[in-house]
């Protein structure tokens, strides 16, 4: 947890006001980021229930939440990252309860704005709700972890556009290139003037060597529209994980992903239109992950080429789409001759440099041939009692899928770490609590994550 004091902040110190990320800089290594916003909501429900206010609240908050249910402090919480913009009316319970995490959190304070804030009103008695800002948004972009410790994250989770999300990906692969190659620099310069040093070459253990990070991508709502759809197979390319709900992925598809005689969410429409969006990118392979509300998620991933890990220095080899000419997004008018001839032409362009948007990174020679992955994995609970407020829940989801995947873990655990994240998120108002039982474990909402994880991985089945 990154301690920022302001001046305009109560209990602050002002000699420490000059730089905001003085205190995250000895963390050696960032597990999780996110450019969700910080939002602090009011939920207002249907009657008679009482509206909640002040509650913690934006995708940013949810999935840091998600992240640091499976990060224990002290010393892995720190490896959890994100941004709070405060505004003059940031109620000091609210930083208290961020302190309390000891994530690498950046608090950035304005004395001349507002926090922003959101309302969101549930319509009716299903998870379908309304949400609108109440003052303006602050959004975060690229540039806001430059020069940080957050910027050299493993795993980066974004709420966005399509286009957006191309723009993001293209901004923190070049903002990574140019802090490794300033670094790179700087060791040899300091090589240079020490010539009794010994002159191996270590850049395979440098911290500050460029890495590509994993990309997981949470589409923006109010933008999943057929319109959007060749825009959303555009992004594909560019990310690891695209991660959008139920709803939002029938969006895409022109259908609202419920069964029509029962109003439920409809299984057969997310494997229908998971089918549909990947069979338009036929040539390599993607991976999405859907969340479906009390039906748990499901994981896609369609059959083709996977880059090995590289295994030798040395120029490496282009493989995949070209990453300034990829295609996607089948339309009626679609000219398919066309289409699988760009997509042919991008198989051979293998040698092109510009690679803005890193995707022939370590990528090498030798191709594994991805067979796929179609599951279904329930949601941890399965009495509805249990659920007394789903906001957040799909944030903090990917807030656990994202940093189990930084730590190595396969997609269909990552899945179960999302999915026992999202059962903390939605067991009450607001986040949950955190605590210590009696052997000095963490717990939240009294009972420790592992042993939930290790409940759920049992009943459904997991192999890990």
């Amino acid at each position: 947890m990154a301690d920022n004091r302001n001046p305009e902040v109560p209990g602050q110190s002002p000699n420490e006001s000059d730089s905001e990320w003085q205190d995250i800089n000895d963390t050696p290594l960032i597990d999780f980021v996110t450019l969700g916003m910080f939002i602090i909501d009011e939920i207002e429900y249907p009657p008679p229930r009482p509206p909640s206010t002040n509650v913690l609240g934006g995708a940013g908050s949810y999935s840091a939440l998600g992240a640091r249910l499976f990060s224990p402090a002290p010393d892995l919480s720190r490896t959890v990252g994100w941004i709070v913009d405060q505004g003059s009316d940031f109620p000091q319970v609210i930083t208290d309860l961020i302190n309390s995490w000891s994530t690498s959190a950046v608090f950035r304070h304005d004395p001349t704005r507002l926090t922003t804030r959101g309302w969101n009103g549930y319509v009716d008695s299903s998870e379908r709700r309304e949400f609108k800002y109440t003052t303006p948004k602050k959004r975060l972009t690229a540039a806001d972890l430059a020069g940080t410790p957050l910027l050299k994250a493993k795993a980066v989770h974004m709420v966005c556009s399509p286009n957006r999300c191309k723009e993001l990906v293209k901004e923190i692969i070049a903002l990574r290139k140019r802090e490794a190659r300033l670094a790179a620099t700087s060791r040899s310069s300091s090589s240079s003037s020490n010539n009794d040093e010994d002159d191996s070459d270590d850049s395979d253990n440098d911290p500050n060597a460029y890495t590509r990070p994993l990309i997981i991508w949470e589409p923006v709502p109010d933008l999943c529209t057929p319109f959007e759809l060749l825009n959303c197979t555009n992004a594909l390319p560019l990310i690891d994980i695209c991660s959008p709900n139920h709803a939002e992925l029938a969006g895409f598809m022109g259908t609202d992903g419920l069964d029509p005689e029962t109003g439920q969410i409809s299984v057969e429409q997310v494997e229908r239109n998971c089918e549909q969006l990947l069979a338009s990118m036929p040539l390599a392979t993607y991976t999405l992950v859907v969340r479906a509300g009390e039906k748990g998620c499901y994981v896609a991933r369609n059959g083709g080429r996977r880059k090995e890990p590289p295994t030798k220095k040395g120029k490496k080899k282009k493989v995949g789409l070209d990453a300034r000419n990829f295609h996607g997004g089948l339309q009626p008018d679609t000219d398919m001759m066309s289409l699988f001839a760009g997509l042919l032409q991008d198989m051979q362009d293998r040698d092109n440099e510009d690679d803005p948007f890193g995707r022939f990174d370590d990528a090498e020679d030798e191709i594994e041939a991805d067979p796929g992955i179609e599951r279904w994995l329930p949601a941890y609970h399965t009495d509805a009692a249990k659920v007394v407020d789903p906001t957040g829940g799909g944030n903090t989801f990917l807030g656990g899928l994202a940093v189990a995947l930084a730590r190595g873990k396969s997609i269909e655990e990552a899945c179960a770490w999302g999915s026992v994240a999202a059962s903390f998120a939605i067991e009450q108002v607001g986040v949950p609590e955190l605590g210590t039982d009696g052997e000095g474990s963490e717990t939240w909402n009294g009972e420790r994550v592992e042993e939930r994880l290790r409940g759920y991985v049992e009943r459904v089945g997991l192999m890990i």
